[in-house]
């Protein structure tokens, strides 16, 4: 198993507004091989809010292939240049994708 991690640096106060758009209902749900994504929000920030966006994938080649897919791109499509959406300023100041795999898990049986 892999975790993608995409750590995203936005302006103060958008985290916890962009944080359920990562969990809401959509193509992601039946992509061939994707586990779960969780969305952290980093505490004790002053300057912006990060956001790690992490999604768990049975392999890289999964993750590949939605990477790819064109749910994907239609996922991270930016508006069009005339519309209203598109005239906004976008949240975003930064983002960082690192890719682990997972070597070692302890759990607690419940």
């Amino acid at each position: 198993m892999i975790i993608v991690a995409n750590k995203i640096k936005v302006k103060k106060g958008m985290g916890a507004v962009m944080a359920p758009g990562f969990t809401a209902p959509g193509p992601l749900d039946t992509t061939e091989g994707f586990v779960k994504v969780e969305v952290l929000l980093t505490q004790n920030l002053t300057d912006y809010d990060e956001l790690n966006v992490n999604m768990y994938w049975e392999n890289m080649d999964n993750f590949t292939a939605w990477r790819n897919s064109d749910a994907f791109k239609a996922a991270h499509k930016r508006p069009e240049p005339s519309s209203d959406e598109a005239k906004k300023e976008s949240p975003i100041i930064g983002s960082e994708l690192v890719t682990y795999e997972i070597a070692s898990v302890k759990e607690i049986a419940k």
